[in-house]
């Protein structure tokens, strides 16, 4: 009985603090430092289709660009560009996206799947398909078809 009453008991804490935690975060942007921003800016808007927004005031080598529900990507000219893993990655995600395998493959920009396969997509196990690119500073990007 008393193994119960700890349980329900240390339940009913746990539903306390989560209700208490759900600060109902939302993402806002991300920002990447990058060695050419005239270069990756035209990726981010010719490639990725991402539009070009005002920067807020801030200096000539800070550029912004917005994605769906006004999620952002704020590019940084710098000389300090980390080194790049796969594995650390922005994910987006289309309806479109055999569409755009074949507008990536039109303008003779490289993709590939999580094992390195190029031009083709895999399948997660949560029936998730997505490719892998690199942008101009070698960011990887993958994108799959998990539209909302």
């Amino acid at each position: 009985m008393k193994k119960i009453i700890s349980v329900l008991t240390i339940l009913l804490f746990t539903s306390m603090m989560n209700s208490q935690n759900n600060f109902q975060l939302h993402k806002d942007h991300d920002a990447i430092l990058v060695k050419d921003l005239d270069a990756s800016a035209k990726f981010y808007s010719e490639i990725l289709g991402l539009k070009e927004i005002p920067n807020g005031g801030l200096p000539d080598h800070i550029r912004w660009f917005e994605l769906a529900e006004k999620v952002q990507i704020h590019l940084i000219e710098s000389e300090d560009v980390p080194e790049k893993h796969k594995g650390v990655h922005m994910a987006l995600n289309t309806s479109k996206l055999s569409e755009l395998m074949e507008f990536l493959k039109s303008e003779k920009v490289p993709f590939e799947n999580w094992t390195g396969e190029k031009e083709t997509t895999n399948t997660r196990p949560d029936g998730i398909k997505q490719i892998y690119l690199q942008d101009p500073d070698g960011y990887w990007i993958e994108i799959n078809d998990n539209s909302l």
